[in-house]
Order: structure tokens, then sequence, then C-alpha cells
């Protein structure tokens, strides 16, 4: 199974690869080319990485302090998913484990690079922690505001918003690492 993963994969790549040559002999397409350029070059990957790294510690680390911890009692305390944590720990430890918990993601996935199936649980606590912060765009006070009659993201509905993103980019982090461990494995 997993060496038709691999070959299937690598027919994939090289027709994209094919698809840009085409288009460099015609000297048509310069959308196709750069397109082809930036996967070559495998910048989605190193750039949502890098991305996720650098949030998840910066994030991590501020909750771990006493502005941090006060800023997301209003997120926490409104979902049900997680409003027993700061129940179960107080918010001070429950916030420095929210905290601890975003920066050993983001080890793990540094640690990725040289153990991909780490990246793949670096990403799978990603993925865990923005399904439930996407969450809180429903169960936070004032996420929502109500102009005309038509209910809006407010500023607060955005911030918590861009976290269904985050999410689609640890999903495409584990399946990224994945493919990584599984070429690894077979080497």
């Amino acid at each position: 199974m997993f060496n038709q993963i691999i070959q299937e994969t690598n027919e994939m790549k090289t027709s994209e690869l094919n698809a840009g040559k085409l288009a460099n002999v015609n000297g048509q397409n310069v959308i196709i080319k750069f397109a082809s350029w930036i996967d070559v070059r495998n910048l989605p990957f190193l750039v949502i990485t890098a991305g996720m790294i650098v949030m998840l510690l910066w994030a991590g680390s501020y909750k771990m302090t006493v502005p941090g911890a006060d800023g997301i009692v209003p997120l926490v305390t409104n979902n049900p998913l997680i409003s027993w944590h700061f129940k179960l720990f107080g918010v001070y430890h429950g916030s420095d484990l929210i905290g601890l918990t975003e920066v050993i993601a983001a080890v793990l996935m540094i640690t990725g690079f040289f153990k991909p199936q780490l990246g793949v649980l670096g990403g799978a606590i990603a993925a865990v922690m923005f399904f439930i912060t996407s969450t809180m765009v429903i169960t936070t006070p004032g996420a929502l505001t109500a102009v005309n009659g038509f209910n809006y993201m407010s500023f607060l509905g955005l911030f918590l918003f861009k976290d269904i993103i985050n999410l689609g980019a640890s999903l495409y982090l584990i399946t990224k690492f994945g493919h990584k461990a599984i070429l690894a494995q077979h080497k």
C-alpha cells in the first residue's frame, strides 16, 4: 500500500513538472512556470511550517504570562469543549498548560524535519487545538455583531475565525510530514 502511495505521488509530481516544462518549451504560460518553481522548492510546506512554528512558540509562551492568561479567560470559560480546563487547573496553571501544549507542538514540528513522524504528532496536536479554538467563534460573547439585522463577525470573531485556516494548515502539515515519514521508512 505504501509503495502504491509513493508511486502515485511520484507519477503526479512527474506529470506536474512535465506540464511546467511544456510551458517553458513553448514559452507560453508564465503562471504555470511560476507555480512549478514554487512547487519544486517546496515553498508552501516551508512557509506554512515556519509560520506555524513561530506562531505556536510566540502564542504559547505568551499564554504563560499573566496578561496572556487573563486574555484567554473569556474565550476558554465560554467554550464547552475546554471550559472544564480552567475549572480543573485554575486560570494561570490552565493557561500555562495550554501554552506548554502549543510550545510542545512547535518543538515536535521542528523535530519533524529530522524525524517526520514527530512532525505528524505536532501537526495533530495543533489540529486538535485549532479545532477547539475554531468553535470559539460560536461560543464567545461578542464574536458576532448585528448590523442592520444581519450578524457579522466582529474583530474578535475575525481573530478567532483565522483558526479555521490554522486548522487547515495543521492538517496539511500532518499530510506532508506523513508523506516524508512514509518515504523515510522505505529508504
